[in-house]
């Protein structure tokens, strides 16, 4: 029975190999709708319902993220301006979320743009703007849409170096939709990782200034849940596309236990089968992954354990009477302050979050005063 079993998922396993690899020759084409809707309604083809089911078999991934490259590079290859190739690349994200949903693939973030786009030229840059100005207008107008399928826009970056009506923009779609929960799409603009991690650090530094956090709570959890995408499980599926092979300086620090996936196609003519080829990748890895992640998960864990009892250790020899204290008040000694410590801290993050919030909603009463 198992041997029947094992040669029917192999030859299931075989057969949708091969019709992702031969739909992924085709060419999608260019999108004709210019201002399309951040979530493109529609249901799978039949072959794809097919496909989709065999891939649910298996585990699949929760949290997907891409890396979107190959806009302008697509612009070249059709002979259309850069920004037509900056337009279809957002376009193609409304078709990439239709199909997440239909993979039950509930979280996407993508690297919309990097601080160090800024360096382009200021045609390019404005044209950025622009666009990004108009999807997020655009966005605010099918809020109906967005409450529908429980959509919950968040947007990770620094703000501050955008344009300040783009600031609005933003803030508004993202005040709309916080209280959606069904799936997220976390848009990684005016984003580097490892600007996002010095500002956790800062973020951090300000904790134990304002005293609602001690110097011994700084740890890499810490830092995990001051960072922009505190709110959000890590990756467990990257994805890059344009044949480049290299992060940019993307989510370095939430995809170290993630499955990677470099495809060679651009990303507007980015398709359901290649999306497809990326999740049996993943799934071909999801195990030793998984491994990774509870090892890490547990030397974490541990790594705490003993910088709190580090910590006891260090207050009873400061504030002891020279008696030694015997096991058991050791231990109550270390519950007591692991308990304090776990408060301090979680009052730190509500005022963290607290901080970002209200940023945000004074960014939207500006917005309606203006």
């Amino acid at each position: 029975m198992f041997i029947n079993c094992l040669f029917i998922g192999i030859c299931l396993y075989v057969s949708l190999m091969y019709v992702i690899r031969c739909n992924a020759c085709i060419s999608t084409g260019v999108s004709e709708f210019f201002n399309m809707s951040w979530i493109r309604e529609g249901e799978l083809n039949l072959i794809e319902k097919l496909s989709a089911n065999i891939l649910k078999a298996g585990p699949m991934p929760k949290h997907v993220a891409f890396i979107m490259d190959g806009n302008r590079r697509y612009a070249r290859k059709r002979h259309v301006e850069r920004q037509e190739g900056h337009t279809q690349g957002f376009d193609k994200l409304a078709e990439t979320l239709r199909w997440c949903l239909n993979l039950s693939i509930h979280e996407v973030t993508v690297y919309a743009f990097s601080i160090e786009n800024f360096k382009r030229s200021k045609d390019e840059v404005d044209g950025l703007m622009e666009l990004a100005k108009q999807k997020f207008i655009r966005l605010l107008q099918e809020q109906e849409n967005l409450e529908k399928h429980g959509v919950c826009i968040r947007v990770l970056g620094d703000l501050t170096l955008l344009p300040l009506d783009l600031q609005q923009h933003i803030a508004r779609a993202v005040v709309a939709t916080r209280t959606h929960n069904k799936c997220f799409l976390n848009v990684c603009f005016a984003y580097t990782s490892r600007h996002e991690i010095a500002n956790a650090v800062r973020e951090m530094a300000w904790g134990v200034e304002q005293g609602l956090i001690k110097s011994s709570d700084v740890s890499e959890a810490l830092l995990g849940h001051c960072l922009y995408s505190s709110n959000s499980p890590n990756p467990d599926l990257l994805i890059r596309t344009s044949g480049e092979v290299r992060l940019s300086d993307f989510l370095l620090w939430q995809t170290s236990h993630s499955c990677l996936v470099f495809q060679s196609v651009l990303w507007p003519e980015y398709s359901f089968w290649n999306l497809c080829d990326a999740i049996l990748q993943y799934q071909l890895n999801h195990r030793p992954l998984q491994k990774a992640r509870d090892q890490h998960r547990e030397g974490q864990a541990l790594q705490q354990h003993e910088a709190d009892r580090a910590c006891v250790a260090d207050l009873l020899q400061h504030h002891g009477n020279g008696k030694p204290l015997d096991a058991q008040r050791r231990q109550e000694a270390l519950l007591n302050y692991t308990a304090s410590r776990e408060e301090r801290v979680q009052d730190f993050l509500g005022a963290l979050q607290h901080k970002r919030d209200s940023f945000l909603t004074d960014l939207t009463s500006q917005a309606a005063l203006a």
